[in-house]
């Protein structure tokens, strides 16, 4: 499975905030958000292929109940169902990271879904080469549907840029069943601590109207835009 990184840390997002973590990094990714903030997953992808034997005994090592299968986008990974497999031999609380656009049935706990929203297209990147491809498979509420009605937990985690996203979001929502309000989390888009304090200023209050969660970047706030962290 090609490797990006693999790192202890904190989860700086979603309900497990906070919770010491080990996270497996994919690389390669089948969308093209104009904000990325692991490029090297997808605009320019980067890492080695490491066999599922060394990515489980370092995992291990770490002796961290609590491990992160993202990227990029895992679930285009071959070998993702095996990993989490193993992972979960050796015991391990195994959250998925996943835009939600391709199912796979694996062996995890939690589904974290982030859907990726317009605010995502890369209109203006590249000269825009990537867009229509990214527009037509950004959102799969059927695929959606099916982690939640398969997942033992899932959360539905929306990056927000601006306040015109919320009529999108509350637009997905409506077409999907079996969720609550604490299953929906408003992220504020932004790679710097400055732009999460400027846009949590607003969506703290879409938050409380709503009863949506506030989804805060905990690695963000800690350490920056820092790889490995």
């Amino acid at each position: 499975m090609k490797i990006a990184e693999l790192f202890h840390s904190i989860q700086g997002e979603g309900k497990l905030a906070g919770v010491p973590s080990v996270f497996v990094r994919t690389s390669g990714c089948n969308l093209r958000c104009v904000w990325c903030d692991t490029p090297y997953t997808s605009w320019t992808p980067e890492g080695r292929d490491m066999p599922l034997g060394e990515i489980v005994t370092r995992t291990v090592e770490f002796k961290t109940h609590y491990v992160v299968l993202t990227g990029g986008e895992p679930v285009i990974q071959p070998e993702a169902a095996e990993l989490c497999t193993q992972l979960k031999q050796h015991g391990l609380h195994v959250t998925l990271e996943t835009a939600g656009t391709i199912h796979k049935p694996l062996a995890i706990d939690l589904a974290s879904l982030s859907p990726k929203l317009a605010n995502s297209t890369p209109y203006f990147r590249d000269g825009g080469r990537s867009a229509q491809a990214h527009e037509r498979a950004r959102i799969n509420l059927p695929v959606i549907q099916r982690f939640i009605d398969e997942s033992p937990d899932f959360q539905l985690k929306f990056v927000v840029s601006r306040r015109e996203d919320l009529e999108e979001i509350q637009g997905i929502l409506d077409s999907l069943r079996n969720w609550s309000a604490e299953d929906v989390l408003l992220m504020p888009e932004g790679i710097d601590p400055e732009t999460l304090r400027a846009r949590a200023q607003w969506l703290v209050e879409i938050c409380k109207d709503t009863g949506f969660r506030y989804c805060p970047r905990l690695h963000v706030d800690l350490w920056g835009a820092t790889r490995g962290k």
